[in-house]
């Protein structure tokens, strides 16, 4: 019954990511939005509402020690996951539809975008960090805030940038004539499609921590390695329709906002919520995954800073750093 769960809970993420995707492409047709602020924005924040209710829930209701972890190791696992194994995901795919004649092998996208999304991010995330690592006390209040205010400051700098939605969008799901649909449509279906998205992926995190506490992981493990595999499986699987239409720069827009987001607003909430010690009980996992995210981020970033842009080679050395991290753990829980 677990097996056929994780297959039902599969297929309405994958469901979902598909209306999504189909979905946001004419969001932003309605209002006239560039590349950046569907993909970095809009698509980031709407597949990143299953990461962030869970570190929500397992805080604010669960509670208690194993609460506080799960919580914690979310947080941490998000951009993790982002930073390594989507991008690997992503620059795969890239190979693949190459290989297939679908699309060339090179990776056209607004560097522009990148740059900015990156550098947001490895600064948010870097100060997360540093206050997990230094107690300064209450002033971690003042962080969390801070934090908050850089993400509105990124968001309206994404929304005011240049750079049109390039490409035709396929037809709407919930409109079946040939003209374009109305907005009421595309928000009806929008809706629809988030909340598979979150269903699915509350269903694949319950079946997927009943295996682990069965064998016996920590939570926190868990929560590193379980809880951010199946919530992230929305912007992978949009990133790869994304490149499968060749629209590079919605595709890792999709994945950098969302490792913006992540670094701010549910940082944040472990900021106020929760004492933020990372490198308490002697469990260091939760800073190797941090650390590893933040060295795929500085990379990719040196690449477009210096090197005016990244390749396939670059996305794809996101798995060989989330390879290192799970060799590491399951050989040290």
């Amino acid at each position: 019954m677990t097996i056929f769960l994780l297959i039902v809970a599969f297929a309405v993420i994958l469901a979902g990511c598909e209306l999504f995707v189909n979905g946001i492409e004419w969001f932003g047709r309605k209002f006239d939005l560039g590349e950046g602020a569907v993909g970095s924005v809009l698509a980031a924040v709407g597949t990143a509402l299953p990461e962030t209710v869970i570190p929500l829930i397992a805080i604010l209701i669960h509670r208690g020690e194993a609460g506080r972890e799960i919580g914690v190791g979310a947080i941490l696992g998000a951009p993790f996951m982002l930073a390594t194994l989507a991008c690997f995901v992503c620059g795969l795919a890239v190979v693949i539809f190459s290989v297939m004649k679908k699309r060339s092998i090179h990776i056209k996208f607004n560097q522009g975008v990148m740059r900015r999304d990156l550098s947001f991010f490895l600064v948010a995330y870097a100060t997360a960090l540093f206050v997990g690592v230094v107690n300064i006390g209450p002033f971690r209040y003042a962080v969390a805030a801070l934090l908050i205010v850089a993400y509105v400051i990124y968001v309206k700098r994404t929304l005011n940038a240049e750079g049109d939605l390039l490409g035709e969008s396929r037809a709407l799901y919930f409109h079946y004539a040939a003209d374009s649909p109305d907005l009421r449509r595309v928000i009806l279906q929008l809706v629809v499609a988030l909340a598979a998205i979150i269903m699915g992926a509350d269903l694949f995190v319950r079946e997927l921590t009943g295996i682990a506490h069965s064998l016996g992981v920590p939570a926190l493990v868990i929560s590193l390695l379980l809880t951010p595999l199946a919530t992230e499986l929305p912007e992978k699987f949009n990133s790869v329709v994304w490149m499968w239409q060749k629209k590079d720069t919605l595709a890792l827009g999709n994945i950098t906002g969302a490792m913006v987001f992540q670094s701010t607003f549910p940082v944040s909430v472990g900021l106020i919520f929760t004492t933020w010690r990372l490198n308490t009980n002697g469990d260091w996992h939760g800073m190797l995954a941090a650390g590893l995210a933040l060295v795929s981020g500085i990379l990719l970033y040196v690449r477009l800073r210096f090197f005016k842009g990244f390749g396939v080679a670059s996305l794809l050395f996101g798995g060989l750093l989330y390879i290192a991290f799970v060799v590491v753990t399951l050989l040290t829980i």
